[in-house]
């Protein structure tokens, strides 16, 4: 994917002037070798002010753009958190446990005491930094904690270089997904939004384009044998090309794009197709393209595509599973209730390498209206199908009517059971869902979209969402924990 950063870490460690300088020097050395993925270890052990200077521009000439500062001794206080201040991207800090039990006279480092300090310090400072669950440890420990920094430092690169490009407006009586944009500025997301009738006039512009044959090829070898109406191919084709020359020509002074673009009802009429599939396409990019204008959901979807380095999707919350089909197809099988599972559908932009078959359709509700007396034509492009099952995690970043932010994580799993519906639909279980849909999604008034990122993520979101500031990040939240709305006596 060549819509996300690409990490380059940095490894700077400090040491306060009254220890031993080699104790933190050897002890940086040992992580730089515990760590299996590529930093970039800087020798120059920051004593003074001056010191941090020099290690901040080496870090910078080494073209570091995250940082680890590694707290090997107590550290000094001053220069060690002015660091965060100059360098220019995420810092984790980390501390040293003692070695053993045979030097804790000249050996001792007391880095668990300076770790204290050191975030007194970033608070009187006012400066953000990334500081572990419990940020003390050996090399292997300190490795892992590095190894876990990573998506969580690409996701904070990703953010404060991304712009969101919207085709507007929202669909009418439609406002579920519609929420003040202030925020997104305060978290360095560029917006740019257009109207539907850009996008149309920027299509017709790519008529004949001689790329399209090469990109209805590429479609055809995606789709195989689900290639089921190669007629609306050279539209798809056309409209794709006309998105990507967009966000190489606007993104301007960012590096990264999402979109965020209407998709209903005047788009099928005007522009002669569904654009779901063309959706599901850039977003296996690492472009995520939102349905219906959701921008919180395009920068959901990529946050999660940060996070997980892999192609994400955008789901409705959609309908209950039968109880007849909960009965003979997952009671008994997995352990989940009736509450636990629902089902998570959308159009067709789940990308094809997460579905068990994807195949070219037409997008069955709005033909309904739009075209309910004759065969299919500018109702086609959906991509339809099972979703591949295995572990996810369904969240979202959401902004709040009164211009604020809050956030949900939940992580669960799609099961292996056939849906017997249309779309890309898969069978979603996560534990208490039925108490987390009433007092979080429906109390705390999240729209229907949610993001789904494959596999489980919800450490990496939830380090992500507390960094940026979100003040509520809700979860699905055991039996033994209760939630504020939750009436104890039903």
């Amino acid at each position: 994917m060549n819509n996300i950063p690409n990490v380059k870490l940095g490894l700077i460690s400090v040491s306060r002037d009254c220890f031993p300088i080699e104790l933190s020097a050897n002890r940086r050395g040992a992580v730089a070798k515990a760590y299996k993925g590529d930093i970039y270890e800087s020798k120059v052990t920051v004593e003074n002010e001056l010191d941090m200077l020099k290690a901040v521009e080496d870090v910078a000439k080494a073209g570091c753009n995250a940082l680890v500062v590694f707290l090997g001794n107590f550290g000094p206080e001053t220069p060690e958190t002015i660091i965060a201040q100059k360098f220019d991207g995420p810092v984790m800090y980390v501390a040293a446990a003692e070695d053993s039990g045979d030097a804790l006279v000249d050996g001792r480092g007391d880095a668990y005491c300076g770790m204290l300090n050191c975030s007194y310090n970033l608070g009187i400072r006012n400066i953000k930094a990334f500081i572990p669950e419990y940020p003390v440890g050996d090399a292997n420990d300190i490795a892992k904690m590095i190894a876990d920094f990573v998506p969580v430092a690409r996701a904070l690169i990703g953010v404060s270089k991304l712009k969101i490009i919207t085709f507007g407006p929202r669909p009418n009586d439609f406002l579920a997904c519609n929420a003040p944009i202030k925020k997104l500025f305060d978290l360095g997301v560029e917006v740019q939004e257009n109207s539907e009738l850009d996008l149309l006039v920027a299509y017709n512009q790519h008529k004949d384009d001689p790329r399209i044959p090469g990109v209805i090829a590429d479609m055809e070898k995606e789709l195989g044998d689900g290639n089921k109406m190669a007629g609306i191919l050279p539209r798809l084709a056309q409209y794709e090309i006309t998105l990507l020359d967009w966000a190489e020509q606007t993104k301007g002074a960012r590096e990264f794009v999402a979109f965020a673009n209407k998709c209903w009802p005047a788009f099928q009429t005007e522009f002669g197709f569904v654009p779901c599939y063309v959706n599901s396409r850039l977003t296996a990019l690492g472009i995520p393209v939102a349905c219906e204008v959701d921008i919180y959901g395009a920068l959901s979807e990529y946050i999660g595509t940060c996070v997980s380095g892999e192609p994400v999707t955008l789901l409705d919350i959609n309908n209950s599973v039968p109880a007849d089909m909960y009965k003979s197809d997952i009671q008994g099988k997995f352990d989940y209730t009736l509450k636990d599972v629902f089902m998570g559908f959308h159009c067709g932009n789940t990308p094809s390498c997460r579905l068990k078959k994807g195949e070219m359709k037409y997008q069955l509700i709005m033909k309904r209206s739009l075209e309910p007396d004759s065969e299919p034509d500018i109702t086609r492009g959906t991509l339809e199908g099972d979703i591949i099952p295995g572990e996810i995690t369904f969240y979202r970043l959401q902004g709040t009517a009164a211009g604020g932010l809050k956030s949900y994580i939940a992580q669960g799993e799609v099961l292996p059971v056939a849906t017997r519906s249309f779309g890309g639909i898969g069978i979603f279980a996560i534990k208490e869902m039925g108490r987390f849909y009433r007092h979080v999604l429906i109390a705390d008034q999240y729209p229907h979209h949610g993001a789904v990122a494959f596999g489980h993520h919800g450490k990496a979101l939830f380090d992500i969402f507390s960094f940026l500031g979100v003040p509520t990040i809700s979860y699905n939240q055991p039996k033994s924990l209760p939630y504020s709305t939750e009436n104890p006596f039903a």
